[in-house]
């Protein structure tokens, strides 16, 4: 078993981006699951202590998941994927944005904009990520608020659950 995955977090102020490859010890298959099936992606979505759980989701192009990550206490913090783009086992991309609990937006974060593709590399597979947000201060704010921490965190516990499968 490969412990020395890849991991990279780079950031492009210029053009708004964070970019995350990652690379996953289980084959592509386990992984698109893990990415797409709600069962799934609450095991591992939010970083510990907190926990993601998906009130709806519809993965399909035009489609939506609506999810909080819960802290200790009970504390829900929202935010919804509104998909808009599926190739299957391969790209899809979502718009990501923090929300109340019945999906109405919080306009004082913005929309993050989420292009996730998938490759199989011999017994591994590669996630490579690429975020966007709308203007520089955005993509500040997501970052001082712990996201390359919570991200990486959340990698570490989907590496858990792919290592059970």
């Amino acid at each position: 078993m490969k412990t020395d995955l890849l991991m990279i977090f780079s950031v492009d102020k210029e053009n708004k981006r964070v970019n995350v490859k990652r690379e996953f010890n289980a084959p592509l298959s386990s992984v698109w699951s893990a990415w797409t099936e709600p069962e799934i992606l609450d095991l591992w979505w939010a970083p510990a202590p907190l926990k993601s759980e998906t009130k709806s989701m519809e993965f399909k192009e035009g489609g939506r998941r609506l999810y909080a990550m819960v802290g200790a206490e009970g504390v829900q913090g929202w935010s919804t994927f509104d998909y808009t783009s599926i190739s299957p086992k391969t790209n899809f991309k979502y718009t990501s944005t923090f929300c109340d609990a019945d999906g109405n937006p919080n306009s004082a974060f913005g929309s993050s904009f989420w292009d996730v593709s998938f490759s199989e590399q011999g017994d591994s597979t590669i996630v490579d990520i690429v975020i966007t947000r709308d203007s520089f201060e955005e993509l500040e704010k997501i970052i001082e608020m712990g996201f390359k921490q919570g991200f990486t965190s959340a990698m570490e516990g989907l590496d858990k659950i792919l290592a059970e499968k």
